[in-house]
């Protein structure tokens, strides 16, 4: 949730799911071995090999005992995967969506975070090329010219260490190419959406320099429609640019920079569908929840702009078995968003969030490998600087008195909170082969963190002063009243170690068993201006235990994962109301520990040559161990945990046509399904989203020459109305919340490659 300041007081046992019946009937069947023939259209065909990072090494997919899906450049644009929440069906115990304001809500394995406010950092890190994007705002990224998207499931608190105590995802772009070629792609689809796109490379100094450039930009009209003024809500107008070079003047020394940037401009800021009544002071009574969930009533949603640029250089020396690098890189993100939060035409509970944010991060690596030996080891230091301007405009504010009588309580205030975050590592990742089959790999990070906060607050009501940009230009100069702040500073020092043993029971399979440690920073409640509400850090140790495997000469991809999470301290925001003066209360704590357990599985085949089955599933159980709530009770027996679906999985079937020397013609049939989930930390059944599924399918036409290809896609064909994100302020102002998920929406992509 972002932004806001606090009015002072008033002046299990699984059961086989469907898609696992599916994998058994698909096992049965006769598995179609390919020709020896490796053409392009082959290997599109065949079950793709990719390699990963995951280990800061570059590895195949299957020789990695860690759980990971991988998707290349070509099964993004075959999924129509267009920005980080299209991958949510496509990766088992995967939740991924944007939330109410420009930020990525992630859950891997029911652990991350959901409030987007700045004073509390990422259960999942999102990495772009390698470097980790230290806000949730700027982290919900349109997928622009990648070379691949890599998910790593569970704590990642060795290798990638900061906020990782989920598991990361890791987007890396295309890299220049020594040959020249480039793409110009056309999107345009329902809701008037327009989408232009392009890249090019190739060599700027022949077998020295070689550069790439990329462009996108995506306009559409809002899914919701406004009643208050007539207009659209949660519309699209992005403008993302990435341009990189490629020096590499010897076999043993590179050096690679990626800039990159964005504009996100839409009219309209996201507003969420009221899911309940709410009272008015200017009717005196209580306004209807409405029924149609893309049909909004509200004031306060003209504002939403999200700028973000970057740069990162990547120096790397190698001899003999060894390799030197050197990431440095340097972020800024600017964000400025009206919210309103009270889902009406009134000016109940209207939410401003104004900030600035850069981050610098300089990692060293050594890599020595052997055959039977290989160290990863590494230095990280990474400084961010964190200036928010936050507030509420809500001049008809109330407090809930009781026996049906509302006091009014006009708010018009501000906050500023100007925060330094420094997180400093030192690291070493060992693997070494015991045997011919079995290999040890022993890991251990230390880091230290610090954050220092100023904060301050202000209230205006009564002073003139009646919008966030008038108290954003007299903040501090002595037009406000009442006063407030503090400044505060912390450290706190984290050890996370990991062990893996894996084992080669064949060629083509792996199995594996791990423990891990991960944690994620602590810190200050932003919302509170008067005291100093430290919170400690999470930390989770997670068990695990998985096999990989390539069968039937190549032709089955099956690799499955089990895990059981230890999760301690977890970090908690909720809403709740102060009982003795009727206050609004804003709550961030360390509220408990969870056991977690789940399992996961990827299942690819060639049913025959033209067809291709893909299944995942996954699965988790657990709850809360311990949990307080309000007022100091103990609620762990009534709360469920947030984004964690017991079951949510895909299916999808790809078919290619014999069409001759026409060309290619290829199709794509798939269904993902969710359980019953639960999106907010009250457990509120209101806002919970039932079991739903979705329908996507796409066609693809690819010429001869493999220049031009079309698509025709349509997505949530079935045009399924569900809850993505919930906000329950039942306690005040007294509403629920909703935002829902894309209703149907189809289109076509024309592509044309040079």
């Amino acid at each position: 949730m972002p932004e806001f300041i606090i009015p002072s007081s008033p002046r299990h046992k699984p059961r086989l799911h469907p898609l696992c019946s599916a994998l058994l009937v698909a096992l049965a069947l006769p598995i179609h071995a390919q020709d020896s023939d490796n053409t392009k259209e082959d290997s599109e065909r065949g079950i793709e090999l990719i390699t990963v990072t995951a280990t800061r090494q570059v590895e195949n997919l299957q020789d990695v005992p860690i759980a990971i899906t991988a998707l290349s450049a070509n099964e993004l644009e075959k999924m129509q995967i267009q920005d980080l929440g299209d991958l949510e069906s496509k990766v088992p115990n995967l939740n991924l969506h944007v939330g109410d304001a420009s930020n990525a809500v992630v859950y891997i394995r029911g652990v991350g975070q959901i409030d987007s406010i700045s004073f509390n950092d990422p259960g999942v890190g999102v990495y772009l090329d390698d470097v980790y994007m230290g806000r949730v705002q700027g982290a919900f990224l349109d997928v622009v010219d990648p070379q691949q998207i890599e998910v790593l499931r569970g704590p990642q608190g060795t290798l990638y260490g900061r906020n990782t105590i989920g598991g990361a995802i890791k987007f890396t772009s295309a890299k220049p190419t020594e040959d020249t070629e480039a793409y110009l792609g056309l999107n345009l689809g329902n809701y008037n959406q327009l989408g232009l796109k392009g890249s090019i490379s190739g060599s700027l100094i022949s077998d020295t320099l070689t550069g790439r450039f990329a462009l996108s930009s995506k306009k559409r009209d809002g899914y919701s429609n406004n009643l208050f003024d007539g207009g659209d809500d949660n519309d699209k107008d992005t403008l993302a640019w990435r341009g990189s070079l490629m020096y590499q003047p010897t076999d043993y020394f590179s050096a690679y920079l990626v800039l990159d940037g964005s504009d996100s401009s839409p009219n309209h800021s996201r507003t969420p569908h009221r899911e309940t009544p709410i009272y008015s002071l200017s009717a005196g009574g209580f306004l209807p929840a409405g029924d149609d969930p893309f049909e909004v009533d509200v004031t306060y949603n003209d504002l939403e702009k999200l700028k973000t640029k970057g740069a990162a250089l990547t120096l790397e020396y190698n001899w003999g078995n060894n390799t030197v690098k050197s990431i440095s890189a340097y972020r800024e993100m600017d964000y400025r968003t009206h919210l309103d939060l009270d889902g009406s035409a009134d000016e109940t509970f209207g939410i401003y969030n104004f900030e600035e944010q850069d981050q610098f991060s300089q990692e060293l690596q050594w890599l020595y490998r052997t055959d039977s030996l290989s160290v990863v080891s590494g230095l990280y230091y990474f400084k961010e600087n964190d200036l928010t301007l936050g507030g509420a405009v809500a001049p008809e504010f109330f407090v809930p008195l009781g026996d049906g009588v509302y006091f009014p309580f006009p708010v018009i205030n501000a906050g500023k909170r100007d925060q330094i975050n420094t997180s400093s590592a030192v690291y070493t990742n060992i693997n070494v082969d015991l045997t011919k089959r079995l290999s040890l790999t022993l890991g251990a990070r230390y880091t230290t963190e610090k954050k220092s906060v100023s904060n301050e607050g202000e209230e205006f009501f009564g002073t003139g002063i009646t919008t966030a940009e008038q108290m954003e230009q007299v903040f501090g100069t002595g037009v406000g009243f009442g006063q407030t702040g503090y400044e505060a500073e912390q450290d706190w020092n984290s050890f996370s170690p990991k062990v893996v043993l894996d084992y080669k029971a064949t060629k083509k399979t792996l199995v594996y068993g791990s423990a891990s440690r991960g944690f994620k920073s602590g810190g200050f409640n932003g919302r509170l201006t008067s005291i100093a509400q430290p919170f400690d850090p999470e930390t989770m140790w997670s068990y695990e235990v998985g096999s990989k495997s390539l069968l039937n000469d190549d032709n089955i991809r099956l690799n499955m994962a089990a895990f059981y999470n230890d999760y301690k301290n977890f970090q908690l925001s909720r809403f709740s109301i102060d009982p003795d003066t009727g206050a609004f209360l804003s709550l961030f704590d360390n509220a408990g520990k969870a056991s977690i357990y789940g399992a996961e599985m990827e299942f690819s085949a060639m049913l025959t040559a033209d067809l291709t089955l893909n299944i995942n599933v996954g699965y988790l159980g657990g709850g809360y161990d311990n949990l307080i709530g309000d007022f100091g009770e103990e609620v762990s027996d009534k709360r469920e945990l947030v984004n964690a679906p017991k079951w949510n999985g895909r299916l999808g079937l790809e078919y290619w046509f014999d069409i001759g020397a026409k060309g290619s013609l290829w199709a794509s049939l798939s269904s993902s399904y969710r359980s019953k989930t639960y999106l907010t930390v009250s457990s509120s059944e209101v806002l919970a989203q039932d079991a739903y599924s979705l329908l996507d399918v796409s066609v693809r036409y690819r010429s001869p020459d493999e220049r031009w290809q079309v698509m025709l896609y349509g997505k949530n064909l079935t045009d399924k109305h569900y809850r993505q994100h919930g906000f329950d302020l039942s306690a005040s102002p007294g509403v629920q919340l909703g935002y829902y998920g894309a209703p149907r929406t189809f289109g076509i992509d024309i592509k044309y490659e040079f």
